[in-house]
């Protein structure tokens, strides 16, 4: 691992062609993991676990001509690698200094523990939400209608 200094440990992440290559330095905020209909399609999985992090402490290491951005919903835009099609981060015009990093990019171990579970309304029938203790929400927690 990179290290840790007294903002949290500095992690290093990755794309799968290795074209992109960044590190991300904590603390990190808000990990969820998310079963939105979004995140399913992006991922290609049953849902994506995320972390947002000061974007401050984000660095591209390599690749910066080899990130793509598609814009998922107005001002929010999921970035990730154009030749092997990994998934990376996202962010938001309304809220420029967080980033919220895929997890399965990471390449050093992530050892925080899942804080909340969202969207679950839209989870995979063969995906149990198991009874662990983490809260999960059929929506985003202050969303309308919530």
């Amino acid at each position: 691992m990179p290290g840790d200094d007294e903002n949290g440990p500095t992690l290093r992440g990755s794309c799968l062609c290795g074209a992109i290559a960044y590190t991300i330095r904590g603390p990190f905020r808000l990990v969820a993991r998310c079963h939105c209909s979004m995140c399913q399609k992006a991922s290609g999985a049953e849902f994506a676990t995320n972390a947002s992090a000061d974007r401050a402490g984000f660095e591209l290491l390599r690749g910066a001509d080899r990130v793509k951005a598609h814009e998922s919903s107005p001002g929010e835009f999921r970035e990730f690698c154009r030749d092997c099609g990994s998934p990376l981060w996202k962010r938001k015009e309304s809220d420029p200094d967080t980033v919220r990093i895929r997890l399965g990019n990471l390449d050093d171990p992530f050892t925080d523990p899942i804080q909340i579970r969202v969207f679950t309304e839209n989870k995979q029938a063969h995906s149990p939400i198991p009874d662990d203790g983490v809260p999960a929400f059929a929506t985003l927690p202050g969303a309308p209608g919530d």
